[in-house]
């Protein structure tokens, strides 16, 4: 990456492997955070790849002029060493998450994630989609995409998932929704509010 990019709508996820179905989301962003801070922090480049799984705009930056901005301005440093800390948090939840909980309880954490960084509540992505998200094989999601509608939690259909019951959404995440949002909230103060108002997260 040459630039950093400062999303103010859409969803980007970092991907770890080696490619295809090797590979699998470590982190999500939306409006509350930036892509760029791997470069930022060491050399260009490394193993992640940055896929955009929602439409958005964003502003973008070079990484010199931002490095050279917080060599300036050491509050702006500190600014981004909380986020780093609040990322790296939201990657070990994630790790955690992939090795103790089920596909179900996965889902319905990355769809609560997910909700927290768009307005409305319907998120847009195919089952394929989120298969490769998770990592897991598609037909283990449409089987908690289906224990999830059956709960009436969430509604999907082609392409579309709405979230319906979002306290019984939380309830389904056993635990596994929470704790890097308090953080951010803790070291960054509330994730700013969309074009709704709303701030999830908090």
């Amino acid at each position: 990456m040459t630039d950093a990019l400062f999303p103010e709508s859409g969803l980007l996820s970092f991907f770890a492997g080696r490619g295809g179905r090797d590979q699998t989301e470590v982190a999500l962003l939306g409006r509350e955070g930036m892509a760029g801070l791997c470069a930022l922090l060491g050399p260009a480049g490394g193993p992640f790849d940055l896929v955009s799984q929602k439409a958005g705009e964003a502003h973008r930056m070079p990484l010199e002029r931002l490095k050279a901005a917080c060599e300036g301005c050491p509050c702006l440093s500190d600014l981004l060493m909380r986020y780093a800390y609040a990322l790296t948090v939201q990657i070990a939840e994630t790790g955690r998450a992939n090795a103790r909980q089920t596909v179900e309880t996965r889902l319905a954490r990355w769809l609560l994630m997910a909700h927290d960084r768009i307005d409305g509540d319907e998120i847009e992505l195919t089952h394929e989609t989120l298969s490769l998200i998770l990592g897991v094989r598609r037909p283990g999601i449409t089987v908690a995409l289906h224990m999830l509608e059956g709960e009436r939690m969430i509604r999907a259909r082609r392409g579309v998932v709405e979230i319906l019951d979002r306290p019984r959404l939380r309830q389904a995440t056993n635990g596994a929704y929470g704790l890097p949002e308090q953080e951010y909230e803790r070291v960054l103060g509330p994730p700013r509010p969309g074009r709704d108002g709303t701030r999830r997260a908090a």
